[in-house]
């Protein structure tokens, strides 16, 4: 399913159109939007609050499909596949991260970041080995064992980053990552991120209304009226 411009442009989108019906009246939300992302790459995409960049970065991970257009990934066209072949796509080459963590409330820090991979049919001493190093590795050793509940905003954030990361996906895409963090603790996040593309050369896409995390990326791309362009 790879193809050759996998090596060098891991994200490329092409006449990316979306479009929803709201009664009578269509509305577009992107706008023939072109978007390359080279292997290894951090982009932010910024912009004014509802204007698509959500829906653009779901797009490009496959959680929704553009009315027209194409996106390529790793070299993999995603039109194509079928549901189910998306969501096995999704699962081995792509870590999400979210404005609000999404992590399971009755799990443990450690079985949060494991339930990728164990989700994928890994071993649960491969998993457990995994999800330790990681959490290790974003600070937590001593807090393995506590819920989400008993940790706080940051420290939740960091699991959800672990998460994203445990099988080592090629492509992680951040929505508003640190956007209901304090400036400490979303410093901290974004610090993270960086560090994980830079030790593992993991491409990130980020959407943010931050101007620090933005200027951390390697580019920024700007979102306005359903067009995309540098910033």
């Amino acid at each position: 399913m790879s193809g050759g411009a996998g090596e060098r442009n891991h994200v490329e989108a092409r006449g990316l159109v979306k479009e929803y019906t709201d009664g009578p009246r269509t509305v577009r939300v992107l706008s023939a939007i072109d978007l390359t992302v080279s292997a290894g790459e951090t982009v932010a995409i910024v912009g004014e609050s509802g204007v698509g960049k959500s829906t653009l970065l779901h797009i490009l991970g496959g959680l929704d499909r553009p009315t027209s257009g194409s996106v390529r990934v790793g070299g993999t066209d995603l039109a194509p596949l079928r549901d189910r072949e998306l969501a096995r796509f999704r699962s081995e080459s792509i870590g999400f991260v979210f404005q609000f963590h999404h992590l399971l409330p009755d799990f443990t820090a450690l079985e949060n970041v494991m339930m990728p991979c164990l989700i994928a049919g890994e071993s649960p001493s491969v998993a457990t080995e995994r999800a330790t190093a990681l959490l290790e590795r974003v600070g937590l050793r001593e807090r393995l064992t506590h819920r989400p509940g008993e940790l706080s905003g940051g420290e939740q954030q960091r699991v959800a980053v672990a998460r994203a990361v445990v099988r080592r996906p090629a492509l992680v895409l951040a929505d508003e990552p640190t956007g209901n963090l304090d400036p400490e603790t979303g410093g901290e996040v974004e610090r993270l991120l960086i560090e994980l593309n830079r030790e593992a050369g993991i491409t990130c896409v980020v959407v943010t209304h931050s101007p620090r995390l933005a200027g951390a990326m390697d580019r920024t791309m700007r979102l306005t009226h359903g067009h995309l362009e540098a910033s």
